[in-house]
Order: structure tokens, then sequence, then C-alpha cells
């Protein structure tokens, strides 16, 4: 009897076991680590993910952008041409979960990136699946350009809406963060980022 309770145990024991191991990985499975991309990959983000580019060439723009990576760091530059009537753009979107999946950046206070900025007007987004007219939540980049990088740190809550109404961004629905650079008239610009993260 004794042996036959023994061996019910040792067969009970690892079912036990990973039912708790499952039970963590959905309790703890929003947890995330806070680096978006540090560039050290030429196609895939730190998370994994491949890094997509667009400007407003799908828009009617005549927008041109060259991206090059290397030792760590992605620089950008090209010329903006506008489409006639609206703001043009160049943006390069770094996922944090598949397309279309929200992912949960709740425990984060806000976005941390290491940028420098030749010339170009640049800003932010934390991409939302709530959002379906493109208006993410966003936040101007402002730093000198002094040929250096500079640390900039967004809180998430600061983000707003360019033309929409002004919601609340939910941060357990972000997908990508995207950095692009915009102008309303015919301009250059020239940046190159060194590391995006949560903080």
């Amino acid at each position: 009897m004794k042996n036959c309770k023994a061996s019910a145990l040792m067969l009970i024991q690892p079912l036990l076991l990973s039912t708790l191991l499952a039970s963590a990985s959905i309790s703890f499975g929003s947890n995330m680590a806070p680096m978006v991309d540090d560039f050290s990959d030429s196609q895939y983000t730190s998370m994994g993910f491949p890094r997509y580019f667009a400007n407003d060439t799908m828009a009617g723009g005549n927008t041109k952008t060259e991206q090059e990576i290397a030792k760590g760091v992605i620089s950008t530059k090209g010329e903006i041409i506008p489409p006639r009537g609206q703001p043009g753009w160049a943006s390069i979107a770094l996922p944090i979960a598949a397309q279309g999946t929200p992912k949960d950046t709740s425990t984060f206070e806000g976005i941390r990136v290491l940028i420098k900025v030749n010339s170009g007007n640049l800003s932010i987004s934390a991409n939302s699946t709530e959002i379906t007219n493109f208006d993410y939540h966003a936040a101007p980049v402002t730093v000198a350009s002094d040929g250096k990088f500079h640390e900039v740190k967004i809180p998430l809550a600061s983000m707003k809406r360019s033309w929409s109404e002004q919601i609340p961004l939910n941060t357990k629905t972000l997908n990508s963060i995207s950095i692009t650079a915009y102008d309303m008239a015919k301009g250059s610009f020239d940046f190159s980022v060194d590391e995006v993260s949560f903080y």
C-alpha cells in the first residue's frame, strides 16, 4: 500500500509542478523586458520582430528615405516632399508584439530614446491597437543639433493625438513604437538612434 501511495505521489508531483509553472506564466505573462530595440541586429528588434519603414509615398507624397544600421545604431536621412495639402513624413516602426496584437506595457512609465538629431522635426508615437485612424499618441523630440546623442524620456501619460479626440492612451494595448520625421513643407531630415526602451 505504501508503495502504491509513493508511486501515485511520484506521478502527481510533476503534474502539480507543471500546473504551478503554467499558472506562473499566466500570472506573469504580461511582464516584458524594457528594451525595445538596441539595433544590434540588422533586421529584427530586440524583441524579435522585424522593423518596418514607411513614408508618405503611400499617400501621394514623394519623400525619399535612406536607412543604415551599423555598430548598434540606425541612421536615417532623407528629403521630405509632402503630398499636396498634407504633412510629409518618414517613419521607423518598432513592433513589440505580432501585428495587430496588443501588448500590456502598463508597468512602465514612459519611453526612453538615445537619439542624435542633425536636422528635421521628429516625433515618437506609442501605437495602440485601439487607434484605427493612425492618429496615435505622440510627443515631439526636442534635442540640440550638436552632433551628440541625447537621452530623451517621454512619459506615456503625456502623449497626445494630433487631430482626433483626446482620449487617454491605453498602455495595455500597445503594438509598436514609431519614430517619425515630418514637415509641412519640403525639407530634409537626418537623425540616428542608439536605443529605444521603456522605463
